[in-house]
């Protein structure tokens, strides 16, 4: 299922190193929250005994982690993980690393490849499953300028893009039109689709990170929203396949004078950004969420109830799967985001989707329309996947299917259809609530809930409340 390099040992890493004239060796790992981290050594430090020792760093200066007096952490390269930096001047290689503690050298709680990994161990161990297939799709988009600022008298925000709807009469000498209108930017060719060869390079970058690139496009948004579909892979190789695309995507981006971004809903009135989870589990190399003839869209009573188990959990889980107040600008009505917790085959309006691109057994699957790319993708797929356990060892049914528009539906329907929470402090609430499915097998933990739940609530929450919001003043200000 991986195109990733074939080194599988340190000791093949290091012929590696000396095959390939390496002059540095990136180590990445991801904090709490989200974000890629990374430091590097020269590729002379690098030895087999780095794989079992690994290399110490302090774990109290990121988001999250170790106080100040337990601050020393390691870092364990993973071989299997490695791959060429296509963005740096000397030869690099960067390898993806698993957190450790220096004294016990046990896995780090909070690390978040570390949950993902458990999550997987867990599933092996229940006799579920023995993989879990996910393939990622993320939608993004590319500016050619952005301006923010937060002063204590002042709060704006700025994007501007080539072919935005607002620059049909800009005067650019000549403005040449093919400007992308407001919600029809789905397919177009060039000259419209002014992104084409940014996003083959790209697409290009992306395999020579050992990604799988099936194919790429113009979005639905104005304003160079774009998508590059991977392919699927098993859970945590997933995660970690993502993590290359964002860095792909914005670093390209960054070479054109450009700048991408993965956040929701960056503008008003158009289409967010999200990140569609394709999902299936495989047991003894056949895929446990296909059956025969005459069930609901050639699904089987797993598949049911892995979808019941996601559909019960979905609030608790858009704590993780969409952990920003941007989060929810895009969960509004309207632009096919999911706001209704449903399932639907084709229907792209519901929270799961049940693609019916090919009857092949293979190809059964969910797709999960909540998430976006603002997610951690370790934690965000380890959810989805304690989720859809959960689902299955209670047997959870996730009820009809909902095959209509659900945006077109009248009032008195829609009453006892569940939604997404509002707000990020509303998802919160829900992770508050119900947890319990995600401390099976000791994949969460109670400290990891917590600190995410007060991380979000202090540094992102509160931070937004107490700050004066600019449309205020076109509301208020005449008070």
């Amino acid at each position: 299922m991986s195109s990733r390099e074939p080194a599988r040992t340190p000791r093949e890493v290091l012929a590696y190193v000396r095959e390939r004239e390496v002059k540095a060796v990136d180590l990445r790992f991801m904090d709490f929250p989200g974000l890629w981290k990374h430091f590097t050594i020269p590729a002379e430090a690098l030895d087999e005994a780095t794989f079992e020792d690994g290399i110490g760093f302090d774990g109290s200066s990121l988001r999250g982690w170790m106080p100040i007096n337990e601050s020393d952490m390691l870092l364990v390269p993973q071989p299997d993980t490695l791959f060429i930096d296509p963005f740096c001047k000397d030869v690099t290689l960067a390898m993806i690393c698993n957190v450790q503690d220096p004294l016990t050298k046990e896995d780090y709680t909070k690390d978040p490849r570390n949950v993902a990994r458990k999550a997987v161990n867990y599933m092996k161990a229940t006799g579920a499953a023995d993989s879990a297939v996910f393939g990622p799709s993320l939608e993004f988009f590319v500016f050619d300028d952005v301006r923010f600022d937060q002063t204590s008298r002042s709060a704006f925000y700025a994007v501007d893009s080539a072919e935005g709807a607002w620059n049909t009469g800009r005067d650019e000498r000549p403005n040449l039109g093919y400007k992308v209108p407001h919600r029809q930017g789905y397919f177009p060719c060039p000259p419209t689709d002014a992104a084409h060869d940014l996003r083959s390079e790209m697409m290009l970058a992306m395999a020579a990170c050992g990604l799988a690139v099936e194919s790429h496009h113009h979005q639905k948004a104005t304003g160079g929203q774009c998508a590059i579909n991977v392919r699927y892979d098993d859970l945590v190789a997933s995660a970690d396949n993502v993590l290359k695309y964002k860095y792909v995507v914005k670093n390209v981006a960054r070479r054109h004078g450009k700048t991408a971004t993965f956040m929701p809903k960056p503008l008003f009135e158009d289409y967010g950004s999200g990140m569609h989870v394709h999902v299936s589990l495989w047991k003894n190399g056949a895929n446990l969420f296909a059956a025969g003839g005459g069930s609901y869209s050639g699904l089987s009573d797993t598949a049911m109830y892995a979808l019941g188990g996601l559909l019960k959990h979905a609030p608790a889980l858009c704590a993780i799967t969409n952990p920003t107040t941007n989060s929810y600008k895009r969960l509004v009505p309207g632009y096919e985001a999911p706001v209704n917790l449903a399932y639907s085959q084709r229907n792209r309006s519901a929270a799961v989707r049940i693609p019916v691109y090919s009857a092949k057994a293979k190809s059964k699957r969910l797709e999960y329309r909540v998430p976006d790319g603002a997610a951690n993708p370790y934690l965000a797929f380890a959810g989805v996947l304690m989720a859809m356990l959960d689902g299955i060892r209670n047997k959870t049914h996730p009820g009809p299917p909902l095959d209509k528009d659900i945006y077109d539906l009248p009032p008195e329907e829609l009453t006892d259809l569940v939604k997404t929470p509002l707000t990020l402090d509303d998802a919160l609430a829900a992770l508050e609530r119900d947890h319990e499915f995600l401390l099976q097998g000791s994949v969460f933990t109670e400290d990891v809930i917590e600190t995410w739940i007060r991380y979000k609530r202090a540094e992102e929450v509160a931070a937004v409340r107490v700050r004066p919001h600019p449309y205020e003043f076109a509301l208020y200000f005449d008070a």
